[in-house]
């Protein structure tokens, strides 16, 4: 096999492995694989019409992202959440999300202010809920809101947190997704404003209790 063959093959098995993830995570997130579902390898290869490695390879992002547990002996299924489980990542995300936005603070830049500006004015301009998309959040908003607390982070300029905060935040999506409960008269919206507020005014005591009260608030409109 030449040098060109044998790099195309590694190459086409990982855009296979992307697509078949994305697939996948597609799937979880609108509820096709219900909660504590068996993901079977064998069953999804043969449905998406690649091989076992393939799908396993895909199934193990997904166990990293949190939309996915990998069972000792009995394979990999969709999570079944629990209230413990939520509040646990409830309680990861009130003690991990405030320090770092501290740090954010601390350390962002003009640019980072700039793009927490605009995250939030995209956030505030996105509405909430499309009527094709029934009564959960529409996706448009759903994005616009990730990118907004991501944003918020960024300015601490480390990697390892960030990628923590997005595992913490598909699991917190995928719980939030699953429950049909909304928080009647909460104003998201001047939640939203208020850390934008205290986040570009430098003010990192003020930002961080605003989001764990924010976080606390999530929390509690899930499990009521």
């Amino acid at each position: 096999m030449t040098d060109t063959a044998s790099t195309a093959a590694p190459k086409g098995k990982r855009m296979l492995s992307e697509q078949v993830h994305t697939r996948l995570r597609d799937a979880i997130m609108r509820g096709e694989h219900a909660p504590g579902d068996a993901l079977k390898p064998q069953d999804l290869a043969k449905e998406q019409g690649v091989s076992l490695a393939v799908v396993r390879e895909a199934l193990v992002r997904l166990v990293g992202e949190g939309l996915a547990d990998r069972l000792p002996n009995r394979g990999f299924a969709v999570p079944d959440f629990s209230d413990r489980r939520w509040q646990e990542i409830a309680e990861a995300r009130r003690t991990i999300e405030p320090v770092v936005l501290r740090m954010s603070v601390e350390r962002g830049d003009v640019d980072w202010e700039a793009r927490v500006r605009a995250a939030h004015h995209r956030l505030a301009r996105t509405p909430a809920y499309a009527p094709e998309e029934g009564e959960f959040y529409s996706e448009a908003w759903a994005d616009a809101h990730r990118v907004f607390h991501r944003t918020l982070l960024e300015g601490c300029g480390n990697p390892v947190l960030l990628e923590t905060f997005d595992r913490l935040w598909t699991a917190s999506e995928l719980a939030r997704r699953w429950s049909a409960q909304r928080t009647p008269g909460r104003d998201g919206i001047d939640e939203h404003r208020r850390l934008e507020e205290a986040a570009l005014a430098r003010d990192a005591d003020a930002a961080a209790e605003l989001l764990i009260h924010h976080l606390t608030q999530t929390a509690a409109g899930l499990t009521d």
